[in-house]
């Protein structure tokens, strides 16, 4: 769709919407920006229930707090679909199209920041940098990889569901974490 379609569809003159976007691309990374900020907000406002959340334990705390911030994260998009669709529209092979490195570089960083938290308490429960670094890129690469399976229907035919294996995942990415002296 050219800008001017865009324009007439959202119902403004193609004037109106150059003047704010110079680019149907522009117009694609704000749209883009604005979910991971919705990204980003639930996974930090995410809380644990009190019952979690009163544990005494820096290890039981750091893998209450990786369970919650990759279940807002997985959930997120769980919930607004469009909103991954969105995050992979412009995605040819293996390159970004269209965007510009700045917008490029923001949006990712923007995505980094939403996967922080989770990384931070991989960190807490004995991961080195390394390791927590792969482990996150890996979790996010499951919650991909689940999310889009999920309309095919193919992992029902298992008598399973996207959220069932998420949470199975994380379990297994907590035992093994290392052991805390």
């Amino acid at each position: 769709a050219s800008l001017r379609e865009i324009a007439k569809r959202a119902g403004y003159t193609a004037g109106a919407l150059y003047s704010y976007f110079p680019s149907k691309e522009d117009v694609y990374a704000t749209l883009l920006a604005e979910s991971l900020e919705r990204l980003n907000a639930q996974v930090a406002g995410a809380q644990l229930p009190p019952a979690l959340a009163a544990s005494t334990s820096a290890a039981t705390s750091a893998a209450n707090e990786l369970r919650l911030r990759a279940l807002a994260f997985f959930n997120f998009y769980r919930e607004h679909p469009r909103d991954l669709d969105l995050g992979f529209y412009l995605f040819h092979g293996m390159q970004p199209r269209g965007l510009t490195p700045l917008w490029n570089e923001r949006l990712n960083g923007r995505l980094r920041g939403a996967m922080r938290l989770q990384e931070a308490a991989l960190r807490a429960l004995g991961f080195g940098a390394a390791d927590a670094s792969t482990e996150v890129t890996a979790l996010f690469a499951h919650t991909v990889g689940l999310l889009l399976l999920s309309p095919t229907g193919r992992i029902r035919m298992f008598g399973r569901t996207s959220q069932d294996l998420f949470v199975r995942y994380v379990e297994d990415l907590l035992r093994r974490a290392p052991e805390r002296p």
